[in-house]
């Protein structure tokens, strides 16, 4: 397999994150991402006993988060 062939067939993958790599991609502290993702708020799922995460579902999250604050502080759709 060529090496541009191993990098299309990269980027369909998912990129999956750690608790950590999350929390520094929010820029929020480790605990905050670990209550977020326990209670459902953040879209996360265990692997045994981690927790993992979708860069794009993080990504969507952002996305929908500011548009419901937008739709309720702002009354922008």
């Amino acid at each position: 397999m060529t090496v541009e062939r191993r990098a299309q067939k990269q980027e369909k993958r998912p990129t999956i994150m750690t608790l950590e790599e999350v929390a520094r991609f929010l820029r929020l502290n480790k605990s905050t991402i670990y209550r977020m993702a326990r209670e459902g708020t953040l879209p996360a799922w265990k692997l045994g006993n981690v927790w993992r995460f979708k860069k794009e579902a993080i990504e969507d999250w952002i996305v929908e988060s500011q548009r419901d604050h937008d739709k309720k502080h702002h009354g922008k759709s």
